[in-house]
């Protein structure tokens, strides 16, 4: 029997939850003390249409912070009208390029701002495990360090030999699947493989928090398709509802779409290049001098890192002062990578 338990990183300026199933990783949430609250999901607000654009059968709303949203002009919302306020909720985080999407709760007056702020990490996190206490401390950094990690690698190995590799467009996300060394029969190897693919990808597609089109290159022809079907029903059955299925193509390529709801896991870490960004850099810092001053109470600690990485750390510098006294410092080294970091005693 599958079995989930929960985890809570509480790091200086970010709290991470992890959701592992079967003590692997299975989601990664990301709280960050910066993060705009009237752009996660699940939040409320008083917005303003601020353009209609019929041709998309979408409108822009101004929900008084972060990059607009998205409201599809379906059912009572095509009645709307350029300068029309109203109630609404977020019910897909904003991605590189696209505003959050959002449902109208109905009528409303006044200027843009938050209503009901979403659901709080924790409360998030016990949704998917009720049965389940979170674990806290030591234990929640390491998995949580584990789970970033597996989240932004492509390549992931599958139990019992094979792999599968994990890479997104702007149109599609791609799932590649490897059968690796054939031992016994090659044609029910392919269909062990493609099996623990459709398994392994939607355990990895909902760490990495990605939804949309999904198209996995299967091995082999002439599949199974009823076993498949069946397969990526009980696979994908956490992400319902709105998830859909197509039949395998001739030449061996499954597609599903599956609804987007959270902001990817990369476009959190990452810039655009894919290398972490100067606050994912600097949060990592802090970690790392949290950790070293627990393990040793009485050092002064100093940590290098690049100018942008230094300058967002700055404003979490007094919440790791009152976790563990005033004995860090930050330097800022011009010479540094954006996603470089040193940690040494003073």
């Amino acid at each position: 029997m599958s079995r989930r338990r929960l985890y809570l990183d509480r790091g200086p300026g970010e709290h991470r939850g992890v959701v592992t199933l079967d003590g692997r990783p299975e989601r990664l949430l990301i709280a960050r003390t910066d993060d705009p609250p009237a752009q996660a999901l699940g939040a409320r607000s008083v917005a303003r249409v601020r353009r209609i654009e019929r041709v998309l059968a979408s409108a822009f709303l101004d929900i008084g912070e972060g990059p607009e949203a998205i409201l599809p002009l379906t059912g009572d919302a095509k009645a709307l009208a350029e300068g029309a306020t109203v109630e609404i909720e977020v019910i897909a985080e904003a991605r590189r390029g696209k505003g959050a999407v959002v449902r109208v709760i109905g009528a409303a007056e006044g200027l843009p701002r938050l209503e009901r702020a979403s659901p709080s990490l924790i409360q998030r996190l016990a949704a998917f495990a009720p049965d389940q206490i979170v674990v806290e401390g030591s234990e929640a950094r390491e998995i949580a360090d584990v789970a970033e990690d597996a989240a932004l690698s492509i390549d992931h190995a599958l139990p019992g030999g094979g792999a599968i590799a994990i890479e997104t467009t702007r149109a599609l996300t791609a799932v590649d699947v490897d059968l690796g060394a054939v031992v016994g029969d090659p044609r029910q190897a392919a269909r062990r493989t493609n099996l623990a693919a459709i398994g392994e990808a939607a355990r990895m597609l909902r760490l990495k928090s990605l939804g949309g089109l999904i198209v996995f290159d299967l091995i082999g022809a002439n599949h199974d398709g009823a076993a498949l079907t069946a397969a990526l029903r009980a696979a994908f059955e956490p992400d319902q509802p709105g998830v859909s299925f197509g039949p395998v193509s001739r030449f061996g390529v499954l597609q599903l779409t599956v609804p987007r709801r959270t902001r990817p896991v990369a476009e959190i870490l990452c810039g655009a290049d894919g290398r972490a960004s100067p606050a994912t850099t600097a949060l990592r810092l802090l970690r790392g001098l949290e950790r070293e001053g627990r393990a040793d109470g009485g050092a002064r600690l100093l940590g290098r890192c690049a100018p942008a990485a230094a300058q967002a750390a700055n404003p979490y510098m007094q919440d790791l002062a009152e976790r563990l006294g005033p004995r860090f410092e930050i330097r800022s080294e011009p010479d540094f990578r954006r996603d470089q970091f040193e940690i040494t005693s003073r």
